[in-house]
């Protein structure tokens, strides 16, 4: 049951990244502000990073205990982020940060 402590650990940082990322956009009121504002954008993408990071070193064993998280889809847009930096879209990733990751959270606080 090692791994299960290794998944515990993982979710923790995955809650962890997810709480800066909320933290880092309070107070903007859109995506025009989230992108002018260039330590706010830069820190939420590494944090988006890191959390693509974490869904691959968690056990497959955990990933299909939990299949109600879309896994690949948070480790897709890690790797959107990582290889294709200039190709974000500040709208769309304000999108995700408005409606998927209160989800991401709620869904990773219940396990």
């Amino acid at each position: 049951m090692q791994f299960m402590h290794k998944d515990e650990t993982i979710i923790l940082l995955m809650l962890e990244s997810i709480d800066k990322i909320m933290i880092y956009t309070i107070g903007l009121e859109n995506a025009n502000s989230f992108e002018a504002d260039t330590k706010c954008f830069d820190a939420t993408i590494m944090n988006f990073i890191v959390l693509g990071e974490a869904v691959g070193k968690l056990s497959g064993q955990f990933k299909d205990r939990h299949s109600n998280i879309d896994w690949s889809k948070i480790n897709a847009f890690r790797n959107v982020l990582a290889h294709d930096y200039f190709g974000i879209y500040p709208a769309e990733v304000w999108e995700i940060i408005q409606k998927d990751i209160p989800k991401l959270k709620t869904d990773l606080e219940s396990i």
